[in-house]
């Protein structure tokens, strides 16, 4: 009886545990692979890092206005050789020669700094150097109108007790009833020098600050730095372009021979315009429309950084058509022409000068005597 109950212990156990199979462990769940953690995409998917990189760093935007820089670099250094070669009036042509200048300075130093666009604001600095020279640009500009019209003396011999009239368009119907004097030119004079004084010291305020920390671009905080030194521009630049305008108002028949308007315009576009294009990009970035991007180090760029770049990236493109305007503006065949004929055999030219002689009031002493021998010999050979 055991023996046949083993027998059947054994026979069953086998079919029990084939008929009823023992639970196992449960079946492990698949793993998702894990995403490595990257910058932040908008809702397109596109990541604010390769947004970035698209324009502003890569090899696109830099070989672009690379090219741009390069080709105004060129055509304006031919024309500051053109002028040396023929460097016969150097009253006139060392400040021609300032003002070309502006180009290169302000090409290769905004391409530099749209080279080095990244977490530090390297272009603080460079930017502080172009703010300098913009400075010196007013002054010799102004200097060359004076030299034009033979000096203070000379223009108030013209424009003196002479009404000033009323308009709107220039800014002078505040000034109706009123007559030129030596005060209104002095003041057209101080306004605009001003600018000259205004803008080296707001360059060195600005570098100290960035050395501490304490500028951002793009910032309008009351408490920051960057609102308080673009109100102190604003003021400045407006004032030294509204006494630019009255001068231009009140010699613009003198200035005639020397087609001042573009003269005016260039410089004015180059100096003036570029400033509040740079204005009008800091308001974009404040109103949300460029916002804050990472750079391809991974360092985060504010977006005032930003906007500073497109300022730098649109002067690259900017300065070629100034280059080509300054060319027409300043051009060097008057005085070209001068390097090939004598002042004696030129009618109607004086000596010294490229253009017509002017009024003989507007003529300084020594031109007058040079007149008066000239036409005494003209007289005595008659």
């Amino acid at each position: 009886m055991t023996n046949a109950s083993g027998l059947l212990g054994t026979a069953c156990g086998p079919l029990v545990s084939a008929t009823w199979p023992q639970p196992g462990p449960p079946p492990a769940m698949p793993t998702v692979p894990s995403v490595p953690a990257g910058p932040p995409t908008d809702p397109m998917g596109n990541s604010s890092q390769g947004t970035s990189r698209l324009f502003l760093t890569t090899a696109l935007a830099r070989g672009v206005s690379g090219v741009f820089v390069w080709t105004a670099l060129v055509l304006t250094c031919h024309q500051i050789y053109l002028h040396l070669r023929s460097y016969t009036v150097p009253n006139e042509q060392r400040y021609i020669i300032r003002l070309l200048f502006i180009v290169p300075i302000y090409a290769f130093d905004s391409w530099l700094s749209l080279l080095l666009l990244g977490g530090h604001q390297h272009y603080v600095y460079f930017d502080s150097v172009r703010d300098c020279y913009e400075a010196f640009v007013i002054y010799s500009f102004l200097s060359l109108c004076f030299q034009y019209l033979g000096g203070e003396s000379a223009i108030m011999a013209e424009i003196r007790g002479k009404p000033i009239r009323s308009s709107c368009l220039y800014g002078t119907c505040c000034l109706q009833g009123m007559t030129y004097s030596i005060g209104f030119l002095r003041f057209c004079k101080q306004a605009t020098l001003q600018f000259c004084i205004v803008k080296p010291i707001m360059a060195l305020v600005t570098i100290v600050l960035q050395a501490f920390g304490k500028y951002h671009d793009g910032d309008f905080n009351i408490h920051s730095s960057y609102l308080y030194i673009t109100l102190i521009y604003n003021v400045s630049v407006s004032l030294a372009l509204y006494a630019l305008f009255l001068f231009y108002f009140a010699t613009r028949e003198l200035l005639q021979p020397f087609e001042p308007v573009l003269k005016f315009f260039t410089i004015k576009a180059v100096i003036f315009l570029s400033f509040w294009q740079g204005m009008l990009l800091a308001i974009l970035e404040k109103c949300g429309v460029i916002p804050e991007v990472q750079v391809i180090d991974g360092s985060k760029v504010g977006a005032g950084t930003v906007a500073a770049g497109y300022q730098n990236f649109i002067i690259c493109i900017e300065m070629l058509f100034a280059s080509i305007a300054l060319r027409y503006a300043f051009t060097c065949q008057v005085y070209a022409e001068k390097k090939e004929n004598s002042p004696e055999k030129v009618p109607g030219r004086c000596p010294g000068r490229h253009m017509p002689c002017p009024p003989e009031a507007a003529r300084s002493p020594p031109e007058r005597l040079e007149a008066a021998q000239q036409s005494g010999e003209a007289s005595w050979r008659a």
